[in-house]
């Protein structure tokens, strides 16, 4: 059974869902756009893998925070349709401290189903319901004229991660 934690950050709060294998299926700031229910989930009794992956995911979240850190090594199991799957793939594929548009990603998409044209509409609404905050790096999606545009945490949460890893 999934337990769901929260720690702080100087950021904000954030909530991780872990699996009974410890592995991590969720990751969002405090009140974010998609944010699960919490009072039907379970908060009870975290096993040992899970209590060893919860610790692990919080240190290594207030480091990327602090600047300490660039990559992740946390296991995720993550669910969704195949197509949110393989977009979530390539915000994956992002390196820290770049952009990419959602044009250039709907781009890389088709390329990658060998097909003519992706809507980038359907590649912000992929992206908009990733459930991993930060690991899955959505933040570094911008819109194609290099604007700042829809994060499920806030225009201001994603200027400020975008702006930590410019330093």
């Amino acid at each position: 059974m999934a337990v769901f934690r929260t720690f702080e950050t100087e950021l904000g709060k954030m909530t991780v869902e872990i699996m009974d294998d410890g592995s991590l299926s969720g990751l969002w700031f405090e009140g974010q756009r998609y944010f699960p229910q919490l009072d039907h989930k379970s908060s009870g009794i975290m096993s040992p893998e899970q209590k060893d992956s919860f610790k692990s995911v919080e240190t290594q979240i207030c480091e990327y925070i602090a600047g300490k850190r660039r990559n992740f090594e946390i296991k995720l199991k993550i669910s969704g349709t195949a197509f949110q799957m393989q977009v979530w793939q390539l915000l994956q594929q992002i390196p820290w401290g770049t952009t990419v548009s959602y044009g250039e990603l709907a781009r890389r998409l088709a390329e990658d189903r060998k097909t003519s044209k992706m809507s980038a509409r359907a590649i912000g609404g992929a992206v908009g319901k990733n459930p991993i905050s930060i690991i899955i790096p959505c933040h570094r999606v911008i819109g194609s004229n290099g604007s700042l545009t829809g994060y499920a945490g806030g225009l201001e949460l994603k200027k400020a991660l975008l702006t930590l890893e410019k330093k």
